[in-house]
């Protein structure tokens, strides 16, 4: 008699075999996990949302380009019938300009999306530094400027923005904002219903006061979204590319989440990878290593 034996699955980008079974669709521990689709950005929104389904996971993050892509109508009928939630929509921000009329009326637009699309947050990387310019302050003073010519847009159409910081590798071309305390005095001028922050464990996980400023949010009802990948080392030559799989780095990603949930944040955990390699695996087999070191490196052991 043959016995035929299942393969171990194989995580991916590393190519080792998984260290824990993959969670089948409709198991508990899959609950609050989402895929924001720049996990799989070569894949288009129709098959970023299949894969979702087959594995099982209740929730997506949306990026405008995928959306632009697939058309706004079509994209908010797909996710609809899919019966997805949508934990937030990818990106606004960009206003630190010396003009910041026409990223206004980009971010309105990315607003007018997501009540569309039926995103809880927008996502808000603020910018950085305009080509040229050393004003750092200045470019604070033009975003938050801006941000308050938002708020009455964002508060009509029911979304939320959610500042997110960024490591400050990345303030001069992306973040004025570094630390989630700042995203902190930003987001605390307006009302909590409208203007959040985001907590994402690749910007905020080396800032000694973390923690504290999780509480801070927690306690303010400021924390819009919670966003999960891994620092991994050496970087590549394109920063940006330099997020690793849940598990594959140096992040503690158990202590940001008890620390999240601590402070009262019960949304969904969205696992955001920006990884040449991640990106040219197939889609299923990314959607289940994340399955995987989702209940490996996140949830409680046990």
């Amino acid at each position: 008699m043959t016995t035929s034996l299942v393969p171990t699955p194989v995580d991916v980008p590393c190519g080792l075999a998984a260290a824990v079974p993959t969670p089948p669709p409709g198991d508990e521990r899959l609950a609050r996990l989402s895929l924001n689709q720049t996990t799989v950005k070569p894949r288009s929104l129709v098959q970023a949302v299949d894969s979702v389904l087959r594995a099982g996971l209740p929730s997506i993050g949306l990026w405008r380009e995928h959306v632009a892509e697939t058309g706004l109508e079509r994209a908010a009928r797909l996710v609809r019938s899919s019966g997805l939630r949508v934990s937030s929509y990818c990106r606004g921000g960009f206003l630190t300009g010396r003009d910041t009329r026409a990223a206004l009326d980009d971010n309105r637009r990315a607003l007018d999306e997501a009540a569309a699309l039926g995103a809880p947050v927008l996502v808000m990387v603020l910018g950085g530094l305009p080509e040229g310019d050393r004003d750092l302050d200045g470019a604070r003073e033009r975003a938050f400027g801006a941000l308050e010519e938002l708020v009455p847009h964002a508060a009509a159409v029911g979304v939320r923005l959610g500042l997110e910081p960024l490591h400050p590798l990345f303030c001069a071309d992306r973040a004025v904002l570094s630390t989630l305390g700042q995203a902190l005095d930003v987001a605390e001028r307006f009302e909590a219903e409208h203007v959040g922050v985001v907590v994402d464990t690749y910007h905020v996980w080396w800032d000694p006061q973390v923690r504290e400023q999780i509480a801070r949010a927690g306690r303010g009802g400021r924390i819009t979204s919670f966003q999960v990948c891994d620092w991994v080392l050496p970087l590549p030559s394109d920063a940006l590319l330099g997020r690793g799989m849940p598990g594959d780095g140096c992040i503690d990603l158990r202590a940001l989440r008890r620390a999240v949930d601590g402070a009262g944040y019960t949304g969904d955990i969205e696992v955001e990878v920006f990884n040449a390699e991640v990106w040219a695996a197939d889609p299923d087999d990314v959607v289940a290593t994340m399955a995987r070191r989702h209940v490996q490196h996140v949830l409680e052991r046990g």
